[in-house]
């Protein structure tokens, strides 16, 4: 086999290129060497820049970055508190994490590391003195006592013409436990700012603007109390229920809802009642001569249905209703007003056995009778006012020894009342009743005794005396 000889020219090529490689992977071998003790180009570590830097260099990076460190806690409102790295004697505690990374480090990939960024997360093996941290906390402005506002609840409101909610006021307030174990936790884990209202530090109020039952409850105050009832009781005598009434009824029920106070309304009626009923009450009465008297007996006037009215009453301030009514009655007299007999009664006087029917204030009737004879103990009820119980044509009077046939029959008081009497009586006034007297009834000629039947109603007063 012959050998190949290289001419001097291609063995001077192959040398150079020989030289070059051997130069090549030299240098590479050197740089691969540099890298086994220094971190690639692009390595970062906890966002440093650490290319170029041994292990004891980054640590010490790590150390002066630890050092350096400060926790910017963000407030409600904008303002801010800082913790520093002495003020809890934070230090960092080497945990051969830096040199692990080094070591996993594959030096001899150093020309891909110009191309291609290494990003590190390390969680910084430090220490600190955590009961430094409640030391810090006492001389945070934000927690002290003077600096807090506390929260407050929404809450109705009344302005005078309507209830209206409130709303609920944040405030400042911080819950300390809550902003220990924030500070801690940041700490722990590097965090470099932390907003406590984001955390939920903040005491809260219990109660919101938009609280569903505060709306039901503004609701309700505003409907009862939108409420105006009037009650009229002639002659400019009014009483009227209105707000400024209602608001001191109103009371708040165990599940928050608002009802009336029934023994505050049912208070109010009766002060109703005792200021305008008359029922059986002493009046003052003008007789047909103008002499004034006193009357303290009858069953005629006023008298309110005290249930009846409270109830009604509550119902309307229930559903808000603005009007003018008239209390339940539980007896009425024919006029509203100071005056409740009005213009048109039946006056009787005893002494002069003489009755007169008044219309509208006019005279229509004047009229002898013949009243119950006294010394048989039937007089006639007198010294009150009575009202007309009925009104009843062609009624038979029965007592004991007696039935007599009437055309025209109007009782006042039990089974005392006027009726003719011309079937039996041709004479009326005088003194007959004082020998022959009724049982109490009023006698009364048929003519007058019709004319009255025909002008007076069911309830129209009869005063007697």
């Amino acid at each position: 086999m012959k050998k190949i000889k290289l001419s001097k020219k291609k063995k001077i090529i192959i040398g150079v290129i020989v030289g070059y490689l051997a130069i090549m992977l030299i240098g590479y071998m050197g740089i691969a060497f540099y890298f086994s003790s220094h971190f690639f180009n692009g390595t970062k570590v906890n966002g440093m820049a650490c290319g170029n830097k041994t292990v004891e260099q980054v640590k010490e990076d790590i150390i002066q970055d630890i050092n350096s460190y400060t926790l910017q806690i963000e407030l409600r409102g904008g303002g801010t508190e800082k913790i520093k790295a002495p003020d809890v004697e934070l230090s960092y505690v080497d945990d051969n994490r830096v040199d692990e990374l080094m070591a996993e480090q594959n030096q001899y990939e150093w020309p891909i590391s110009f191309s291609a960024d290494k990003k590190y997360e390390l969680a910084a093996n430090t220490t600190y003195n955590k009961e430094l941290v409640d030391t810090v906390m006492d001389e945070m402005n934000c927690l002290q006592e003077n600096n807090m506002e506390k929260p407050q609840d929404a809450y109705i409101e009344d302005t005078g013409d309507t209830y209206e909610i409130i709303p609920e006021v944040q405030g400042s307030e911080l819950d300390r436990k809550k902003v220990k174990a924030a500070i801690i936790d940041a700490i722990d884990n590097g965090k470099t700012s932390i907003s406590l209202e984001e955390l939920d530090c903040y005491n809260k109020p219990k109660v919101l603007s938009d609280n569903e039952k505060l709306a039901k409850q503004v609701e309700a105050l505003n409907r009862m109390t939108a409420a105006s009832i009037t009650y009229d009781f002639g002659d400019d005598r009014l009483e009227v229920v209105d707000r400024s009434v209602i608001k001191d009824w109103l009371v708040e029920g165990e599940d928050g809802s608002y009802t009336l106070d029934n023994e505050k309304v049912e208070a109010f009626v009766k002060e109703m009642a005792f200021a305008y009923d008359t029922f059986g009450l002493k009046r003052e009465f003008t007789t047909h001569a103008g002499d004034t008297i006193s009357l303290t007996g009858g069953d005629y006037g006023w008298c309110i249905n005290k249930t009846k009215t409270t109830e009604a009453l509550v119902e309307g301030i229930d559903q808000g209703l603005v009007e003018t009514r008239e209390p339940v009655y539980l007896y009425s007299a024919m006029n509203r007003g100071v005056d409740d007999i009005g213009g048109t009664y039946v006056e009787i006087s005893l002494e002069k056995q003489t009755m007169w029917c008044y219309q509208d204030g006019n005279v229509v009737v004047e009229t002898s009778v013949v009243t119950g004879n006294p010394s048989k103990g039937n007089a006639t009820p007198s010294g009150g006012c009575w009202a007309i119980d009925a009104k009843k044509h062609d009624a038979i009077l029965t007592g004991e020894g007696y039935s007599s046939p009437v055309t025209y029959w109007m009782p006042f008081n039990g089974n005392v009342g006027i009726h003719d009497a011309d079937r039996w009586r041709s004479e009326y006034g005088g003194e007959i009743y004082k020998s022959s007297g009724s049982h109490g009834c009023v006698n009364t000629p048929y003519a007058n005794a019709e004319k009255i039947f025909n002008t007076v109603e069911i309830g129209t007063a009869v005063i007697v005396y």
